[in-house]
Order: C-alpha cells, then structure tokens, then sequence
C-alpha cells in the first residue's frame, strides 16, 4: 500500500481514529477561478494583450499583473497587485497574480526596478513605480478606446474593467483593447494621492490563501523534476571550519547512494530519495578542521562583550558634554542589557532544486532576491546570466534568512558535479545548527538627574556583533549602521547624550533578521526607559510624553495607547501592562502588554494592544496579519529565543531546543491604526517585533519589582513581589 501522499489529500481527508471513517470538506467561497496560482514561478499562458512588463489583460478581461516581492507570508502577492490595479481602474474580481522573471529583469536592464524582498519595503518603495505601471496600461486603454471611437481622448475614462465615452455612453472592455493598447505609447501620466484611492485602504483577501489552505500551493521543498535526485549536507559542526576527510566507502553500498561530494565546509550525499541521502550522510565518517574556534563558549562570548562596554568605542552621536553633566549630576543610574544570538527558524528548512545543462541552468528555491541568485549561480555555474532561469517558490517563511545565497550556490555546486536535477535540504537540524543567526549584542545606558529628578544627561555603548562586517562591507570607520538602529536615532528630547558604538565579530556568522538592530536595541532602550520613568517617579507612558513633547506624531500614538490598552485601569495582582514605542521601517507602533506570572514561575502574555501610524494602508486585513506576525515573533524572542555556543558549536537544533510560541500560547492582539497619511508609506512586516520585549519585560517588573536585562525571559525564575 503507498503512504505517499501531498498536503492537498491529507488536508482533504479527516481520519477519526474511532471509526476509520474519512471525511472529505470544503471551504466554500474559498477557490477562485483565476486567482489562486498554486505555482507562481510558471507564468499562466497568455494569449495576447501585455500592456508593460508588469500587466497583460487576456480577451476574457483577465488581467495578470506581475509580483517581483517575494511571497513569504507577509502578503506582497495580494497586496502590489492591488497598488497596479488601484491606478489601472481594475475589476479586482479579475485579478490574478504571479512572479516577475528575474531573467527578463536581467535581459532588459531592470524591467522589474528592484526584486529584493526585506527592510520592509516591499510596499514603501515599490508603490510609485507600480503605481505609475497600473496608470500607463489605463491611459494607454483610454487612448486606445478614443482612437477605436474615432473621439477626443479627454471624452473617455476608464471605471472598473471597461473605458467609457462620456457624450455617449459607449462602453468597451479592457480585454478588448488590450492587443491595440499594448502599441500605444503615454507621457506626461499622473499617479493618485491617497486620497483618490477607491480600492487601495480596502480588507481584501489574499490571493495566495487558497491554494495554501488545500495544500496545492508549491513550495520550493514540492518541487519535482524529472530525473531528480537528493543531496543531503553536513557542515562542520563548528562555523568557520573545513572538511578534512570523509571516508564514503562507509556509505557507498547503502540503499540509493549515489555520490558524495566535497563542500567548502561540508560534504554532501546524493541518492535516490532524500531519505536514502539523510541516512547514509548521518552515518558518514567525517573529520574537520575546526580550530581554536572549537574552544569558545557563549559565556565566554558574553564577558567579552560585557568588557567591552568599559572601553570608549566609536561616536556615533554626541550633543553637549555628557561627562561634565553627569559628573554634576545629582544621581546617576547605569545597567547593562544583553541578548543573544537568535536562529531565524523559518518552518520550511533550506532547500533548493538545481538543473545545470551545458548552457542554462534552473533554480527552484524560496528566495528572497531572485536577480542576487541569478548572479550568483551564474558565477558559480559559468553560464551567461541570460542563460539563467530562477523560478521563485512561495517561502514557507524568510524573515531575512532567505536573501543569504549560501544555500543556493551549495545546491548549484553539487547538481554541477552531479550532471542530473538535485533537490538539496538542509535538515531542519542543519539548518539551526549551520546557518546565520542575529547578532549578540550588549548595551550600556547612564543617566543621570538632577534633585528635581530632571534628566541632565545620558549616554549609550552598544557592543554588537557587525552583520556589514561579516558581508565583507566596509566599517573601518568603526560603526555598522544596521547595529546602532533605533539608539542612533533615538527620538527623545534629551538636551546632552552621547552614543557610541563597538564591533566585535565572533566566528558564529551573523544575518539580517527580522527587524535588524531595532529587535534588540528597542529592547534596551525601552527597558532603560523605564528604569529612567521609575527615578523621575512618572509613569512609563507620561515619562515618554514628557520626553516627546516635540514630536506630535508620536504623541498621538501613545495618547492613543493609553486609550485603546485601558492603561490606567487596574488588574489582578500578579498581572500588569508594560509598554514600548519605537519607531522603524518608516513606521511608528507603540504596544501595551499584559502580562502575567504563573505558579511555575514562568511569564504568560496575555494581551497585545498595539497603535501603528504607516501613514497609508494598502491593504488593513493583511497589515494587520503582519503586525500580528511579528508578535508572535518577538514573544517567541522575549520568551524563549538564544543560540548557544558549547565548544565552538551551536546546541539548539529543532523546536523542542529552540522553543517558539505555541498555539495555546497565542495572547489576544488588538491592533488599531491612527494613519496620518500624506505621502508616509511606512513599512510593516517588521515593525510589529521591537517592542514586544521591552513591554513584557516592563511589565514583569511591575509585578516581581526585578528589572530583568538579559534575554531571554523564559531563563528566570519569576515570583510575584
């Protein structure tokens, strides 16, 4: 009997263990007929009717329009659609969507803009362009129907799917004058302000959504090609090293093995199945080189940054002298925080699908820079970039992890040697245990008060981990801009502060992660200020109002905190509210969290209550979805989240070790949007993290009277004071 089945069946098909009874369902309203790509990588066969590189109209008034974000759950899929359709006057019923060619985009110079996915700026910086797209194919389908009508073009406008003539009513369909439309050419095209928008700021479900809930969806992990083999890999346990020697004459007569092949810092086994492949690498007699690397232990790793803290470090920000105002401070309070490194642990582990012919290469993989791929197999495969055909999957998770190449020029390396198809996986092991993790950082806060418990000075050292510096980028000037996110920048009105900064690289590979520098530094920042409201004897919130007085925008958002999160009313013992604001990506997003400490000593989130100002909205329902999202992301960081490092060599490696946020864990998460328009387009899929922490975290020194400064929560033992 084959036990072979696709996610599609299995969601099909309930099994009552009782009866053995199978019951098949269906979620109506839930299959549209054009929408639901469950391959967005192939292109949907157009008869006619391209109007530009991002928007083809079929006869049937079916209208395709391109995506060059990668779809990794935040929801690009549905909402850059929607900025094209606002402006092409559209039918959004007739709407469907699939990927732009990284391909094309090489071959004609930059037809897709940018198709980078992360910095949260997949909307933010995409809009005007795709917006201008959507209102050249309208302008273009308005001249087109006058030059069909024989009539003025300022006669005719076009209104859902059809361009009408105003003197006499007439209507026609864009699919009827696509082919003509497509030959036209428009200047001088005007794009809307927000506040014209019809479509644009309106709930509309996700195109992607069915396809994902029958399981028809392809991920990159689905993919099949003919001929394929699996590789499996193992990396040097410790980050940094190299293979010495393997002995593949222990594996070679096991069932399905094909090869074994020689990696930079590992070694791969092909076979015919993946599982065959996983066996056989599992059992492979290897050695390394490992290094004084192989010594290092995170306790090591974390007195050395704490140490570090002492030295001077680099200016990044100075305004008046801090050093003779704290030294005539009446008091003076300093602490340090520390987080550690964090795994982005995306659900779907790294793979990738490879074919490399003699002069084209395939890639199936979930990437989040499909052009930085196809650079990067070219080199590595010695094919002309035109030669080569990136086909992005939906990502079963990113969160930064996924614009790193690594893995994919490893799958290339290994179908080169090969000769056929290879789908190559990092078990979810390898994956926690080889891949590029979110700097360690340690920070140190002075300030100091007068006798009226006024603030005369303050100063920060932060001590972290240089993601630039691992790229290779140039920071001889001492400073990575990405580490000092949020502390840099820091929107309090404090008359004399000091910021500065130091490197320090350890051999664990550090990666952009959700968020980037603000995830930790609003974590200290906002815990700092806290401890700062409790020597000025205020209230966190009126604390920040105080230090914010010049700043309307974020005023408005913590008066509408205080409202929306009933931050006055009381609790039961043992629960409180801490709260945070920050400001990233573009956007603002202040959080109110209750809090609680059960009888196990652990904190239990209860409640989320978070204000965003974005500016404008494309789409609240799946805005709101990615605020949620990077809730459940930062609890998940506060709570549980670290790497690490015994020997040189990373411990957490699955879920069981590296804890997330479970289901049962899920607090209530109200989020309320206070816009303030104009021409703000502020990010979304990573503002939602950076106050998660310090909010619990200032909660649960509302309710234990202990300031806890290092992450994450989950290593404390709690008690209600």
């Amino acid at each position: 009997m084959s036990i072979d089945k696709t996610r599609r069946e299995f969601l099909k098909k309930s099994v009552s263990v009782s009866t053995g009874l199978v019951i098949a369902f269906h979620i109506p309203g839930m299959i549209p007929a054009t929408q639901a790509k469950v391959r967005p990588f192939e292109p949907f066969d157009l008869n006619q009717g391209e109007i530009n590189a991002w928007l083809a109209i079929e006869p049937d008034d079916t209208i395709t329009i391109r995506v060059a974000q990668a779809e990794m759950g935040q929801g690009v899929f549905t909402a850059l659609p929607m900025i094209v359709a606002e402006e092409l006057e559209a039918d959004w019923r007739t709407v469907r969507a699939e990927y732009a060619s990284a391909n094309r985009t090489i071959r004609e110079e930059g037809a897709y803009q940018r198709m980078g996915t992360g910095g949260s700026r997949a909307v933010r910086h995409s809009r005007p362009y795709l917006q201008m797209a959507g209102a050249e194919a309208r302008e273009k389908l308005i001249k087109a129907a006058a030059e069909k009508w024989l009539v003025d073009k300022s006669e005719c406008y076009a209104d859902y799917g059809k361009i009408h003539h105003k003197p006499s009513g007439r209507s026609v369909s864009y699919g009827a004058l696509a082919n003509a439309a497509a030959k036209i050419s428009v200047s001088g095209v005007r794009i809307k302000t927000p506040e014209e928008f019809k479509l644009l700021g309106l709930p509309k479900k996700r195109l992607d959504t069915p396809p994902k809930v029958d399981g028809s969806a392809v991920f990159s992990i689905d993919v099949r090609r003919p001929n394929m083999v699996y590789a499996a890999v193992v990396h040097c346990p410790v980050q940094g090293g190299t293979l010495r020697s393997y002995r593949f004459n222990a594996v070679r007569n096991m069932p399905g093995v094909l090869q074994g092949i020689k990696l930079k810092s590992g070694i791969a086994i092909v076979a015919k199945t993946y599982w065959q492949a996983k066996t056989a690498v599992d059992r492979l007699p290897v050695q390394w080189n490992i290094g004084d690397e192989g010594k290092t232990y995170s306790d090591t790793f974390r007195n050395e940054y704490s140490a570090a803290l002492a030295n001077e470090g680099t200016i990044v920000l100075e305004r008046g002298d801090t050093k003779e105002a704290l030294e005539s401070s009446e008091k003076i309070i300093q602490s340090d925080y520390f987080v550690p490194y964090l795994a982005h642990a995306c659900m779907e582990p790294l793979n990738c699908t490879v074919s490399v012919e003699k002069s084209r290469v395939d890639i199936w993989a979930g990437m989040q820079n499909p052009e930085s791929v196809l650079n990067a197999v070219a080199k590595e495969a010695g094919v002309a970039h035109e030669n080569i055909h990136v086909h992005n999957c939906f990502l079963g998770g990113g969160f930064g992890r996924r614009s790193s190449n690594d893995f994919v020029i490893e799958a290339t390396k290994i179908a080169k040697k090969v000769g056929q198809p290879v789908q190559m996986i990092w078990s979810r092991e390898e994956d926690m245990k080889a891949g590029a993790y979110r700097p360690m950082a340690a920070m140190r806060f002075k300030a100091g008060f007068d006798l009226d418990k006024q603030l005369t000075a303050y100063t920060n050292h932060s001590v972290t981990h240089s993601i630039l510096k691992d790229l290779g980028a140039d920071v001889s000037s001492g400073i990575d801009r990405t580490s000092v996110e949020g502390l840099a920048n820091m929107p309090y009105a404090i008359p004399r502060k000091k910021i500065t900064h130091t490197i320090k690289n350890t051999h664990i590979t550090s990666w952009w992660w959700r968020s980037v520098g603000s995830s930790q530094n609003a974590f200290a920042m906002e815990c700092f200020m806290d401890e700062m409201a409790t020597e000025a004897k205020m209230d966190p919130l009126k604390y920040r109002k105080k230090l914010l007085a010049h700043r309307k925008d974020l005023l408005d958002v913590l008066d509408e905190l205080e409202e929306k999160s009933s931050w006055s009313k009381p609790l039961p013992r043992g629960h409180a509210r801490g709260m945070a604001i920050h400001e990233c990506f573009g956007t603002i997003v202040a959080q109110a969290v209750e809090v609680s400490v059960d009888k196990y000593g652990q904190a239990k989130v209860h409640k989320v209550v978070s204000v965003v100002d974005c500016g404008n909205l494309v789409n609240p329902l799946i805005a709101e979805m990615q605020i949620e999202s990077g809730i459940i992301y930062g609890i998940s960081a506060a709570l549980y989240g670290k790497i690490t490092i015994e020997k040189g060599r990373v411990q957490e490696d699955n879920f069981d070790t590296y804890q997330m946020v479970r289901m049962q864990e899920t607090p209530v998460m109200e989020t309320h949007w206070l816009l303030s328009g104009g021409n703000k387009w502020g990010g979304i899929g990573e503002p939602g993290l950076p106050c998660v922490a310090p909010a619990i975290v200032n909660a649960l020194y509302r309710i234990t009277g202990r300031r806890i400064r290092s992450l994450p929560v989950g290593d404390y033992y709690l008690q209600v004071s």
